[in-house]
């Protein structure tokens, strides 16, 4: 009797450990392919963001902090699609967003400038299109980091939001729009802070060449710019 209680104990150990074996190997699987570099210049459909996830809020603006180096590792699918739905993405069924704005107008523009090209971030899909193949993070700041960190987002103003039915004034668009454009970066800042990462926010970049290589009109403007990295 003593025999076959051991016997049980045992395969029921054996068991197990073969359980949490195959649970560890299929999310580092997992992790790995969550890892791919971004490769060919398409439509990149991005991960649903895990909205359980994440530290505590008061240990996330503890942490919160600019950084200026960055390794030129690709960011995961998982880190790419949760930044960007951070800064800009769709939170609630009647369309609003992760960061407010006023009169709910939402004039920014999320693009994503990474070594294959400039892509503009669709909140209502939750994809990244392609729109100018090539690396032009040159484009994208002053500073040489910017130039080889796997992500810098530009924040750009389209004004025509702000011309339907309750027009703003031209000399308060740029106030609003930058007020805005702090909010989606902030929330960058602690999706960072949460997950390990690195950011900072600049001020600078080469506007003019931005706008043109992007193909955008006079109603539009740059506002800001954040690298983002490991």
């Amino acid at each position: 009797m003593k025999f076959k209680t051991i016997l049980f104990i045992v395969l029921t150990f054996l068991g197990a450990v073969h359980v949490v074996g195959n649970a560890q190997s299929s999310a580092l699987q997992s992790s790995k392919q969550t890892m791919t570099a971004v490769g060919t210049f398409d439509t990149i459909k991005l991960q649903t963001p895990d909205k359980q996830g994440g530290k505590p809020l008061m240990s996330v603006l503890k942490n919160r902090k600019s950084d200026r180096e960055f390794t030129a590792e690709n960011l995961s699918v998982k880190h790419l699609s949760e930044i960007l739905w951070a800064a800009n993405g769709i939170n609630r069924e009647n369309g609003k967003r992760t960061v407010p704005s006023a009169m709910a107008l939402y004039p920014i523009q999320v693009y994503a400038v990474m070594a294959n090209g400039f892509y503009f971030y669709n909140p209502h899909k939750h994809v990244l299109e392609p729109v100018v193949k090539g690396d032009f993070r040159k484009l994208a700041g002053l500073q040489d980091y910017v130039y080889t960190a796997p992500l810098n987002i530009v924040y750009i103003a389209d004004y025509k939001a702000y011309e339907g039915k309750r027009p703003i004034e031209p000399e308060k668009r740029l106030w609003l729009a930058s007020i805005d454009a702090g909010h989606c970066s902030q929330n960058v800042y602690l999706y960072c802070a949460s997950e390990g990462l690195k950011c900072v926010v600049r001020a600078g970049a080469k506007e003019k060449e931005l706008l043109e290589i992007l193909g955008l009109d006079s109603k539009h403007q740059f506002i800001v710019a954040q690298t983002v990295g490991y």
